[in-house]
């Protein structure tokens, strides 16, 4: 698979929707992890992230404008100790408690499936970083319909093991716009990855749809010592 630039692939697409990007700097010292979320309806957009531990949470901007919270609140980002957990739902809370029960990333998911929002039974995607000891291997999934059919289940998870170096694989829930959304289709996207967290952070924002973006979530986490840096932006402040 040809490696693409992930600002130019997301400034080609007015609605990717939810994504996920992992993978590890040029450097080959860290870990590399975006989420970013998008909305079309007042509801979705009147959200901004905010830390909660070593994870982040969702939050309404203007509680007194939150419709239905369901499948807009939720943690997107937690931690069991050396694993960072990213998805665009509630499933965090799933996977993590499978791993924490010792059941693997793909076992953990088994019990969930696409977002209950018919026409569009947006995709759950989800991934899972695994660092320590300077190693670094991570995990994708999509959870989806089968082409837009509710009545049955597409799963597809893809390990890469180790991470290398200068690249990483982007999902997102959307190939783009259209009523009902079009899901994601095929296999992550082949990223470049550099050195420089806040260049990282600043590049994926701009590339964003302006009208459309709502918040962006990046963090390095190093290999050595499992220490981490982060950062939020949010289109509401």
């Amino acid at each position: 698979m040809k490696i693409r630039n992930l600002e130019h692939l997301l400034s080609e697409n007015p609605y990717p929707g939810r994504g996920i990007m992992i993978g590890r700097t040029q450097d080959g010292k860290h870990a590399a992890v975006a989420y970013f979320i998008m909305g079309r309806s007042a509801n979705s957009r009147n959200r901004i992230f905010k830390e909660d531990g070593e994870g982040i949470r969702t939050q309404a901007f203007d509680e007194a404008k939150l419709e239905d919270p369901s499948l807009i609140i939720y943690a997107p980002v937690r931690v069991l100790g050396t694993k960072t957990i990213i998805t665009n739902g509630d499933q965090t809370d799933t996977v993590f408690e499978g791993l924490d029960r010792q059941m693997t990333f793909e076992q953990s998911l088994r019990s969930r499936r696409y977002e209950p929002d018919a026409p569009n039974y947006t995709p759950r995607i989800s991934g899972v970083v695994h660092t320590g000891n300077d190693t670094f291997n991570y995990a994708l999934s999509i959870l989806k319909s089968a082409d837009g059919n509710p009545a049955s289940d597409l799963r597809y998870t893809y390990s890469y093991s180790p991470a290398l170096p200068g690249e990483g694989r982007f999902i997102s829930t959307y190939m783009g716009d259209g009523n009902p959304l079009p899901s994601f289709e095929g296999e992550p996207v082949r990223v470049e990855v550099g050195n420089d967290l806040d260049a990282m952070t600043q590049g994926l924002w701009n590339a964003l749809n302006e009208d459309n973006k709502v918040s962006l979530f990046t963090r390095f986490i190093n290999l050595h010592d499992g220490s981490y840096e982060s950062r939020i932006v949010n289109k509401n402040r």
